[in-house]
């Protein structure tokens, strides 16, 4: 047997060049508490000034955010994305005690973090919550005309039966 080896011509390298920014650390995610109503408060602020904006009509103080937290108690829950010690988003599951097997998802993204994965991933930190809980029914937020956060939305609901299969995910009609 023969056998035969070619070198191939060699190829030009170049180096990808790192500058700060243009780096990123990975997203982590955790509860939030109300030692963090500053961070969210800063990111409804980025939030309201959009247009349709999900479910804020105006920014939210500190003390207000606090209270929400607060409000919310252990069944319900605010959930951080966390970039090299920012927060860039966060979403919320409210709690309604009229209808006990069942909580609202909202997630809230600064604009220049989104389309990454990190709202898919932090929905997916909070849907591991509310199948902790052992809730039912999962109602998105979803302003009227916003068909962004329609797909947003749509791409979640997929995920509620993986996470909880006992779940069932609606989307209100507006």
């Amino acid at each position: 047997m023969l056998l035969i080896l070619r070198r191939e011509p060699a190829r030009q390298r170049t180096e990808a060049v790192m500058s700060p920014t243009n780096v990123q650390s990975e997203p982590t995610y955790r509860q939030a508490n109300i030692n963090d109503a500053d961070a969210i408060s800063a990111v409804i602020a980025e939030v309201v000034k959009e247009p349709d904006p999900v479910a804020f009509e105006r920014a939210l103080t500190p003390d207000e955010v606090r209270t929400w937290i607060s409000r919310m108690g252990g069944e319900g829950g605010a959930f951080l994305a966390i970039i090299d010690g920012k927060v860039v988003g966060f979403a919320a599951l409210d709690y309604n005690t009229f209808e006990p097997d069942t909580v609202v998802l909202g997630v809230w993204l600064l604009t220049e973090t989104r389309r990454k994965g990190i709202g898919t991933s932090l929905a997916e930190y909070a849907l591991g919550f509310a199948r902790d809980k052992g809730y039912k029914r999962i109602r998105g937020r979803l302003p009227k005309d916003n068909e962004t956060a329609l797909a947003f939305l749509s791409s979640i609901g997929a995920l509620v039966p993986i996470y909880n299969p006992e779940a069932r995910f609606e989307l209100p009609l507006v």
